[in-house]
């Protein structure tokens, strides 16, 4: 009689407690379910319809009613999906419900590296179903569970990463009415100057005449968006700025945000990025707080061939780019400090690629600064606090 396959093992016991084992795989038309119970060692599967949870929670409490009375144990349920367009609310709703969950980050699940691999929802919430028993059997390397922040911590990051968008899109309204004048001949009109609306009228083509009129009504509807996008930009900014003064009373983290706006090189955006991105969380120790952002090294080593990857960016992109912009100015900003000096000890009079590499460098050990100052008080060393 041939082995059962370790993967395939039905849901254990565990603390007097039979579980049930639940993997969801969601999209935007249906929802896969992939159970596992211990009443038998096969994976059942459920389609409910999508973003329904009173359609799932009837399927959880009915799988319980049965276990219950095959075993006479109580039942524990454990489920887990992947992080996806869906956000948390269902993880918050299934943890209402007495229902451990996972989310999971899709890009840490194994897969199938062969040119043509099978995938469907449902071979997709097998594989979940299958990495959630390896990860209850205590290989936690299986995959990367995602820290669920809370309702108050997401609606903290919305300024910051609302005012990212608008930049954006004031950035794409200046290149196209730039765009659209370059087209007669005309390469001296600045859309951000405070009189963009009036310098319109006085326009001129290259060979001296009225610009069509169709294109001033273009450029003039830009111009309206793009006044728009800046009242919204100006509101944001005065919204940042009462959390940095400490005038928004209730606002999560202002504390921090303001220490860190009290050092050089800092100012309200980038402290607020920083503690919306970063240091909202808890970390147990400097690595963990670089691995978030994606600074540790990628080393290759394969036999005779090793060689170094530079850093993993398998993290936080956002902070990422806003510690390497902080770099820069702290070099700046503070030269007497103690990672100002160790960069030009390094680095000298050199230019090009080793700048940006020491540079990265700078910005990690900056990061891991900035924390233990958070945490304990400590000013980095050499740096200077504004007046």
């Amino acid at each position: 009689m041939m082995a059962r396959p370790e993967n395939n093992l039905p849901a254990a016991t565990h603390d007097g407690a039979a579980r049930c084992l639940l993997a969801i795989e969601m999209s935007k038309q249906s929802w896969v379910i992939a159970a596992n119970t211990p009443l038998s060692d096969k994976i059942s599967r459920h389609t409910l319809k999508s973003r329904s949870l009173k359609e799932l929670l009837d399927l959880i409490e009915r799988l319980q009613s049965r276990i219950a009375r095959a075993s006479g144990q109580t039942v524990e349920v454990i489920s887990c999906y992947e992080a996806s367009y869906d956000g948390f609310w269902l993880h918050r709703s299934l943890e209402e419900h007495g229902v451990r969950n996972h989310v999971i980050d899709p890009a840490s699940l194994q897969v199938d590296r062969r040119a043509r691999g099978a995938k469907t929802d449902r071979i997709d919430a097998q594989r979940l179903l299958r990495s959630l028993m390896a990860y209850l059997r205590g290989e936690p390397k299986v995959w990367s569970v995602v820290r669920v922040p809370s309702i108050a911590e997401e609606d903290a990051r919305r300024l910051h990463r609302e005012r990212d968008r608008l930049i954006a899109e004031r950035v794409q309204h200046v290149n196209r009415i730039k765009g659209l004048c370059a087209l007669h001949g005309i390469y001296d009109y600045e859309p951000m100057r405070p009189n963009r609306l009036a310098r319109v009228k006085d326009l001129r083509s290259a060979q001296g005449g009225e610009l069509p009129a169709r294109l001033k009504a273009e450029i003039g509807r830009q111009l309206q968006r793009l006044e728009l996008v800046l009242e919204m930009i100006v509101s944001l900014e005065a919204e940042r700025d009462a959390i940095v003064t400490d005038t928004a009373p209730g606002q999560l983290n202002a504390d921090k945000i303001g220490r860190l706006n009290k050092l050089r090189a800092l100012g309200p955006e980038t402290s607020t990025v920083l503690v919306g991105e970063v240091f909202y969380r808890s970390f147990n120790n400097r690595r963990q707080v670089g691995s978030y952002v994606g600074f540790p090294p990628s080393p290759f080593a394969s036999g005779p061939m090793v060689r170094e990857q530079g850093i993993s960016k398998a993290g936080n992109a956002k902070a990422r780019k806003t510690m390497i912009e902080l770099a820069w100015l702290w070099l700046r900003y503070q030269p007497d400090s103690a990672l100002s000096i160790w960069f030009r000890e390094r680095v000298g009079t050199m230019k090009g690629r080793i700048r940006r590499i020491t540079i990265v460098a700078v910005a990690r050990k900056l990061l891991v600064a900035l924390w233990r100052y958070l945490e304990t008080g400590l000013i980095p060393q050499g740096a200077l606090l504004k007046p």
